[in-house]
């Protein structure tokens, strides 16, 4: 090109190894599968690191384009959840990383690991390889790009010289890696990654990452006789998951613990468990004299819900404090740092010296029939087929369980009500992380589908959340990337959180003469279906509960038969 320095092209016939090569080999030696991409102008040198990776089949992490940052990093946590292993995202950078902020708070809350990379824009304005020699160069670069995220990443750094490159893909595996796990942030400017080195180093071996923190025995011992004392003792968890399921379930049957999932975001507990009490602890709370909240951010709400005066409080998991929360006052009057698994374990072993009197655990057993029993009446009356046309989000949530199975995976955001679809297996359902950053579930369910290919995935949405994830960049993603998952819509034409937080307070003033629409009216609703169909796939827009059943089965058999997305608007007012 006429008047370009030549410091800003690289020689066909050089192939002096370059520091970005070193970058991907490193990723894929960590165990890292996917690299999802949002390319700009500083991807020159990982382009060049991918195209020369295929001519030596070196091993490097799968690379996925993502026209969209949000949805990038929402793939890469759907990932993890299949795989608990780590995913890589790189961004364009100063305005990619914003645009991936809103689900790497998600990511944070939720303790998901992500290795996320942006680019920076190139630190030198003439004579060096990789230098500026684009016009948004100057307007991209910032003081300190990586301040507006560090609030939500474990740690972040700064490519300097070549060299480290591997060192710092170690670094960012160990940190991100330890309890609790977290996000990390690389930002890599053009010149060092683009930069020469003397030999591609060789097959790096990741740092043992430090052990998950095991519960003190003393503790252990004391919660332990809490129980074994307790009346009517009570466990609250939020996101204990896969892993203490197993021992969950065995205390809380010999023991006869009930157990709330309050706001559950992953299975702590099958829904047919004869202890499982639902997903709000209700009246349990006041009756209880102890409680053990595990793993659960928010165990109520105080301004509405108030425990027993007498009741004692045990907390347990990584982080009982959950000491990134600014502000937090639930109380404790026992914290157990552990894996919940391992603290669980530990606390059965404890509990085989002592002995609880049968008449009180057949006391706990019978209550808990008697309260599943009108459990599942109040459930079976509200989730039942409607006599007229209109679709309730009961009758929704049931339909959906029933249709997909208990194989299925589903990743729901805010509309699905769980105590319709029970799920029974680990691993087969997640829901919204805490911080509640919207258009998360579609493309969580995607990156579930590229690294668990032979699973049914489903993301249940509302409305609102659906455009919240980019849905034309989401159902590309699906096409191009051939993962078809199933998508079903609660439309319902409205932000129902933004409605529903301003009836808790102005159900009675002028907000609420208008039932709390304004500013929560997502009307006229757009033919969502049409989106999906824009892009090869079925979508179907169901308005009567008559139609439900076969529309639910032909959208399941399109994704599991012919391996096509499918998506299903329901009109579901509420």
């Amino acid at each position: 090109m006429a008047g370009q320095p030549t410091a800003q092209r690289a020689e066909s016939n050089e192939r002096q190894p370059i520091a970005a090569e070193a970058f991907l080999r490193a990723l894929a030696d960590h165990g890292i599968d996917y690299f999802f991409a949002n390319p700009g102008t500083d991807f020159p040198p990982i382009v060049e690191a991918y195209s020369r990776a295929k001519l030596s089949n070196a091993k490097v992490p799968t690379p996925l384009v993502i026209p969209h940052e949000n949805l990038a990093v929402a793939m890469a946590h759907g990932a993890y959840a299949m795989t608990g292993r780590p995913q890589a995202v790189m961004l364009h950078v100063n305005v990619g990383t914003a645009n991936a902020i809103n689900n790497l708070i998600n990511l944070n809350r939720d303790n998901i690991p992500l290795l996320l990379a942006a680019g920076r824009t190139p630190v030198t304005e003439k004579g060096k390889f990789g230098g500026r020699n684009r016009y948004i160069h100057w307007g991209q670069e910032m003081f300190d790009q990586a301040g507006m995220l560090r609030e939500v990443v474990k740690w972040d750094y700064e490519l300097r010289v070549p060299e480290q490159i591997t060192d710092m893909v170690t670094r960012a595996y160990e940190i991100m890696m330890s309890s609790p796990r977290g996000p990390v942030y690389l930002s890599l400017p053009r010149e060092p990654l683009a930069a020469p080195l003397p030999e591609l180093p060789g097959p790096v071996k990741p740092r043992a990452v430090p052990a998950v923190p095991h519960p003190d025995p003393a503790q252990i011992a004391t919660l332990a006789e809490w129980i074994a004392a307790a009346e009517k003792p009570l466990i609250i968890t939020t996101a204990s998951g896969a892993a203490a399921m197993a021992p969950l379930g065995r205390l809380a049957e010999k023991y006869a613990l009930p157990v709330v999932t309050q706001r559950q975001r992953a299975v702590c507990l099958p829904s047919s468990h004869p202890m499982h009490m639902g997903y709000d602890p209700g009246s349990l709370l006041q009756e209880a004299d102890l409680i053990v909240v595990m793993d659960a951010d928010v165990p109520w709400i105080p301004n509405e819900q108030n425990p027993n005066a007498n009741c004692r409080f045990a907390t347990l998991g990584e982080d009982p404090a959950f000491r990134r929360y600014p502000m937090r006052s639930f109380p404790s009057d026992l914290a157990i740092t552990s894996g919940t698994a391992s603290a669980l374990e530990a606390l059965e072993q404890a509990l085989t010296k002592h002995t609880v009197p049968e008449s009180r655990l057949s006391a706990r057993r019978t209550r808990a029939v008697e309260f599943n029993r009108k459990r599942n009446e109040q459930l079976a009356k509200a989730s039942a087929t409607p006599t007229g046309d209109k679709i309730t989000p009961a009758y929704l949530s049931r339909m959906i369980g029933e249709t997909v199975g208990q194989d299925a995976v589903i990743f729901n955001e805010y509309s699905m009500i769980q105590d319709h679809c029970p799920r029974e297996k680990p691993d087969t359902f997640y829901g919204l992380s805490a911080a509640g950053g919207l258009g998360w579930g579609f493309g969580a369910a995607l990156g579930a589908k590229l690294a668990a290919p032979d699973k049914l995935v489903v993301a249940t949405l509302g409305d609102g959340a659906y455009m919240f994830s980019n849905p034309m960049v989401a159902h590309w993603v699906s096409d191009v990337h051939k993962l078809p998952i199933l998508t079903i819509i609660f439309n319902n034409s409205r932000y129902g959180a933004v409605r529903g937080a301003t009836l808790s307070m102005f159900r009675n003033g002028a907000a609420g003469e208008d039932d709390g629409r304004f500013m929560a009216d997502l009307n006229p609703s757009p033919a969502f279906e049409a989106a999906v169909k824009a892009q090869g796939g079925h979508g179907e827009r169901v308005e009567k509960a008559a139609d439900l059943p076969a529309a639910l089965a032909r959208a399941r058999d399109v994704v599991v038969k012919e391996k096509r997305q499918a998506l299903l608007n329901v009109i579901c007012p509420y």
